[in-house]
């Protein structure tokens, strides 16, 4: 069941939210420094794994996250591995989120504004405190612009659709 799409939220505006997080052992350093600044601006933080820095699968985390944003458990998703590629491909396989895999704030930032996007998926083993702030500040401020970015949205919703048989 795809999460409904928000309404167009002034920029600038954060709210406090819920937010899922996943990691796999390459994301995992950077999610324990990345967590507190999270709990810090106010947002609850669902930590859905792993755990430690021993090896395991990305997409086991990154899809536990995803299923909480798309079912309306969680507003955003924070998927962290490696590359970031790996989480932000499997996110997507979940009918209703929108993950980016953005380098820094310039790149999360439009993927809400002009995507929608829910989830971020940001290069664990580059990703330094003083990005993961910066990130972390511009991607949930980023209000999502609507009009004709809502239609794209709906296109993006359309294909969703028919790859799953439900359209």
């Amino acid at each position: 069941m795809p999460a409904a799409r928000r309404l167009p939220r002034p920029a600038g505006i954060v709210t406090p939210v819920r937010i899922a997080v996943g990691s796999d052992h390459a994301g995992y350093g950077p999610k324990t420094r990345v967590v507190p600044l999270l709990e810090a601006g106010g947002h609850e933080v669902v930590d859905v794994g792993t755990r430690s820095g021993e090896s395991t699968d990305s997409r086991i985390s990154a899809d536990r996250a995803a299923r909480l944003v798309a079912h309306g458990e969680a507003e955003y998703g924070l998927l962290l591995c490696g590359s970031g590629a790996g989480v932000s491909i499997a996110a997507n396989k979940v009918p209703g989120v929108r993950a980016v895999n953005a380098r820094d704030a310039g790149e999360a930032e439009p993927g809400r504004r002009h995507n929608d996007a829910n989830a971020l998926a940001p290069a664990g083993r580059r990703l330094g405190v003083y990005d993961a702030g910066e990130i972390e500040r511009a991607f949930p401020t980023a209000g999502f612009e609507g009009g004709r970015r809502g239609r794209r949205v709906d296109q993006i919703a359309g294909i969703e659709g028919r790859t799953s048989g439900r359209g």
